[in-house]
């Protein structure tokens, strides 16, 4: 075995304190742990033993930490003087963590615990620490073992003893006080105690990350769902992959079992199936299957044992077998406890919650999941009931017969149970057969199937049989539908128009249904005669009778409600919808908002609510082209209200995907855009739709979300999405690539922002205008710059300003990149030549700026953008003399202690006069900043003021604090001869707090 080196052993606690938590990290550990003791250095032992502790702590190995800490403990013990005051605070800081660790395992003895509690209350006392963390040990550890009475003295306890360095943070705290309300039934108090962690007003290293999944089931057992699925978006986003965050995953897994989300929480579990195997920590494992145990139950229940679940120990799973396996493991670790504690607490507890049912039949979460396949299971059959009796069946079929001349969305449902309950009913008469195969007819014609045709004929010889020619005359008329479905030739589509046409003609003057037959066979006709035309010039290439076509379909529209108004309102709004469609097609949107108008008015009028949907929803989106929003948004609320009864899931979805879409755009409603967008993204999914509506309605939800401030889950969802809303084109992947770059930058994530804003540059980069490009590659090189990547950074800033250049005329982002640039430089090393270089930069960048202002004097961006580049042109020298300072400082406490470096070279120094010049060249530069600020208005008062601050300072360091405190006294008397809302809040009280210390300076 290779023996480490002290700075190696040094340089590798470094790195292990920033390696990802886990297994990985924890056994470099442990190896560093073994290396520090080897080396004799005991100070470098308890720093290794320490770092040890901590990278248990946040694995699934927690547990493991009480050997490490046991040392750690004996070496305070033997020599507490050569801890540190940092040192001894760390080690009973983690005697509350080994308190919990002992009490989550069951191996140990139940008197070893309450043992190593009272050994922690006692060097709590003498080291003179409150006892409130002994208390809430306590509180937990009596509660394990069912000593309720001790458990809640505990707590109140815990609550009255004072907080000191020894508290936990005031989150963790929190989260606590309320798992015992929630564990004690009282989850209203549990979530306002947990409020203002929830809120993010209180956080730390893993909260709001396990409170987020704590709270889904109080939230949901007090019916806030809105909430828990706010929650769940966050929280996961935040525990995904985190190892000491594995029970609070499995509270999101279970969260989806009881909310109708298996599918979510299968693809939960498949992200973690690298954690599922046996965890060191009990507790913990417990905590986590329990979670996946509650879904693989559900998965049962709705028939799936037999779907792959994730490997265990190395061997595939099903349903079935991985429940099996982790429910054996988890009772046996619940009686473990069971056995150590003198209880049935801990298996009683597990067991009730493998009894949970779920508290929401369906919650829509927003997020892409896979849907699970279709189980088989036989339709339930009426039974002897008042369901299965004549009557009933009688009355169905009447049902089905009004629904259908109707044209009913719900038509279809009626007659697939009417052909359920045939059987039942052998004595029902002919005509009931009769419909029955006129309803699969329609089916088979809708779908395109081959023996459509026939069917229909089988059906319109039927009701000639039974002497309906009424229905036999739109059999007629459906077979030339179905022959222009299949691409017939328009002579034979011709001629059984015709057919149909002499059919309904032929019926006898009495029939009630005469005309309407009549006027339906002459709106097919006009519909179908339009495509047949189109057909027939289809290769002529000749426009102008492309033209005529909707010219002549125009006029026969017209003509046809003219004809019908007044009568047959159903049709006629169908020719109206019709009408203001094809001035769509002409280029018309004005003549076609009033069409489409009436058209839903005239169907909701005639009692079909369902036929005003399209049109609607249609008008809706038309009005927002012409930039009529009130207008708009008032049509796509009509058509959800219409929409009720329509059954079609993707038409629901398009209606909830436009009224969302419109609130967005608008710009005022973001939390009910999201609202409608998140159920249309559910419709979407219920229509098989998921990867095309479906991802444009969660790309909506996103962008609401976001509008909402709501920044996580609006990344979550997009992320879900993702692959979906690339494959719709360049376009949108280069904007929902930047969308979630943005995104991601605002959740502090740069590095897979920086990720984001280059993926779509990428695909730009065969573009004609190079703009898009410039832009993505800036704003990539602004978040890698973000995240401290200094090469990468520059190199992006570079293709960005060559692409600016090339697209010329944006002098702006040009500037902002060339300052970017400087301070980049300076990030390493502020020496002479990264100075000269970031000089150089902040120059062009103002020569930039002036050749610009040179043809456009007028542009004020571009004057503020100059009077800047002078403030950071004088911050940068200014940062060459504070380093410059700092450096003499340095070497003069070090001359003569620091001998090893006595025959190198010393680092170049400014001079006095250096020193001076640069100082009087910050003023001056200051100075003119601050006049165009000046001159660009009271909005840059701020500016100005942090101008005048600047230079204030550096003539007070140059022993001339009298001229910066009268600058800033003249900006004073002119700040207070402007009206009080042209002030900026808070610069008069600044500005008379510097020119007070300057005084006192002086």
């Amino acid at each position: 075995m290779t023996t480490l080196t002290h700075e190696e052993i040094v340089r590798g606690l470094a790195e292990n304190r920033e390696s990802p938590n886990g297994a990985v990290r924890n056994a470099h550990a442990e190896a560093l742990a073994g290396a520090a003791e080897t080396s004799g250095d005991r100070a470098l032992f308890r720093e290794a033993l320490d770092n040890l502790i901590n990278a248990y702590l946040y694995s699934s190995e927690s547990s493991k930490m009480l050997v490490p800490f046991a040392r750690l403990l004996q070496e305070y013990d033997k020599y507490p003087g050569a801890f540190s005051h940092w040192e001894a605070h760390s080690l009973f800081w983690q005697f509350k963590w080994v308190a919990t660790a002992i009490s989550d395992s069951p191996g140990i003895p139940l008197e070893s615990a309450t043992g190593w509690l009272d050994e922690m209350e006692r060097r709590y006392r003498i080291a003179g620490y409150s006892e409130r963390p002994v208390r809430e040990a306590e509180m937990w550890l009596a509660d394990a073992i069912g000593e309720d009475e001790r458990a809640e003295r505990a707590f109140r306890s815990w609550l009255a003893a004072e907080r000191d360095d020894m508290s936990d943070c005031r989150a963790c705290e929190l989260n606590g006080q309320g798992q015992y309300a929630a564990l004690h039934g009282d989850d209203a108090e549990a979530l306002e105690l947990w409020k203002p962690v929830l809120d993010g007003e209180l956080t730390c290293a893993e909260e709001p990350h396990r409170l987020l999944a704590t709270s889904l089931l109080p939230l949901l057992r007090l019916g806030r769902a809105d909430e828990a699925r706010s929650h769940h978006l966050r929280g996961y986003r935040m525990a995904r992959g985190n190892e000491s965050l594995l029970p609070s995953v499995g509270k999101h897994i279970e969260f989806c079992a009881l909310t109708g989300n298996e599918s979510r929480g299968l693809e939960i579990l498949a992200e973690h199936a690298a954690h599922v195997a046996p965890l060191a920590n009990l507790d913990d494992r417990l905590d986590f299957h329990g979670g996946i145990l509650v879904l693989l139950r559900r998965l049962r229940e709705l028939g799936h044992g037999r779907t792959p679940a994730v490997p265990y120990e190395g061997s595939p799973r099903t349903v079935d077998e991985l429940y099996e396996v982790l429910y054996a493991g988890c009772l046996d670790i619940a009686r473990q406890f069971d056995a150590r504690n003198g209880t049935t607490r801990v298996s009683d507890r597990f067991l009730a919650q493998m009894g949970r049912e779920p508290l929401l039949a369906e919650l829509p979460l927003g997020v892409r999941s896979v849907a699970l396949p279709q189980t088989t299971s036989a339709p339930a059959l009426p039974g002897p009931g008042p369901a299965g009796t004549a009557a009933a069946f009688t009355e169905l079929v009447e049902r089905a017969r009004r629904a259908r001349n109707l044209s009913h969305p719900g038509t279809d449902a009626l007659w697939a149970e009417v052909a359920l309950r045939l059987d039942a009913h052998p004595e029902a008469d002919p005509l009931v057969r009769a419909d029955l195969a006129d309803q699969r007819a329609l089916a088979a014609g809708r779908s395109g199937v081959a023996e459509a045709p026939e069917l229909l004929k089988a059906v319109r010889d039927d009701y000639r049989a039974l002497g309906l020619a009424e229905r036999a005359a739109l059999a007629e008329l459906r077979l030339a539908g179905v022959a222009a479905q299949s691409a017939a030739a328009p002579t034979e589509v011709r001629k059984l128009l015709r057919v149909a046409l002499r059919s309904a003609e032929a019926l006898d003057a009495a029939e009630p249904l005469r005309a309407r037959r009549i006027a339906l066979v002459e709106l097919w006709t006009i519909r179908m005669e339009s495509y047949l035309r189109s057909v027939e010039t289809s290769g002529t290439d000749d426009d102008h009778d492309h033209h005529d076509h909707h010219g002549e379909l125009a006029a026969e529209l017209t003509d046809f409600i003219a004809t019908h108004e007044g009568t047959l309102a159903d049709l006629v709004a169908e020719a109206e919808e019709m009408l203001g469609r094809v001035a769509l097609t002409q280029g018309d949107p004005e003549r076609a908002v009033p069409l489409l108008a009436a058209s839903a008015a005239r169907a909701a009028l005639a009692g079909r609510p369902w036929q005003a949907v399209d049109p609607l929803v249609l008008r809706a989106g038309v009005l927002m082209t012409l930039g009529r929003t009130e207008e708009a948004e008032a049509a796509a609320r009509s058509a959800l209200e219409h929409v009720a009864e329509v059954t079609d899931a993707e038409t629901q979805g398009v209606v909830r995907l436009t009224l969302g879409d419109v609130l967005l755009r608008r710009g005022e409603a973001a939390a009910e855009s999201a609202e409608h967008a998140l159920a249309a993204a559910h419709w979407f999914d219920q229509a098989g739709l998921t990867a095309d509506g479906g991802a444009h309605a969660r790309l909506l939800l996103a962008r609401a979300y976001a509008e909402d401030g709501r920044n996580a889950e609006a990344a979550e969802v997009l992320q879900s999405t993702l692959a979906d809303l690339l494959e719709h084109g360049d376009q949108q992947t280069v904007s929902v690539r930047e969308f979630l770059g943005d995104l991601l930058r605002r959740l502090n994530e740069p590095r897979p922002a920086a990720e984001q804003y280059l993926l779509a540059a990428e695909v730009t980069k065969g573009w004609e205008d190079p703009r898009p490009q410039a832009s993505l590659a800036h704003s990539a090189a602004d978040t890698l710059d973000d995240a401290g990547l200094t090469v990468e950074a520059a190199a992006a800033y570079e293709r960005a300003l060559e692409l600016h250049r090339l697209t010329g005329g944006v002098p702006v982002a040009e500037v902002r990149i060339l300052r970017s640039l400087a301070w980049l430089g300076l990030r390493e090393e502020v020496t002479a030549t990264t100075v000269s270089k970031a000089r150089e930069r902040m120059e062009e960048a103002a020569e930039v700026l002036e050749a610009a202002l040179a043809a456009d004097p007028g542009a004020l961006v571009l004057r503020s953008e100059l009077a800047q580049t002078w403030h950071q042109l004088a911050q940068v020298l200014d940062r060459h003399v504070q380093t410059n300072e700092q450096s003499k400082e340095s070497a003069d406490e070090h001359e003569e202690t620091d001998l090893s470096d006595a025959g190198a070279e010393p680092a170049a120094r400014l001079s006095p006069a250096e020193v001076d010049g640069l100082r009087l060249e910050e003023i001056e530069l200051w100075d003119r900043a601050a006049r165009v600020y000046a001159e660009l208005g009271p909005d840059h008062l701020w500016d100005r003021f942090q101008c005048l601050n600047n230079a204030a300072w550096t003539e007070q360091e140059r022993g001339d604090a009298d001229a910066g405190a009268a600058r800033v006294s003249a900006l004073i008397h002119e700040a207070r001869a402007l009206p009080e809302d042209d002030v900026p809040d808070g610069l008069l009280p600044s500005a008379e707090s510097l020119l007070a210390q300057l005084s006192s300076e002086d």
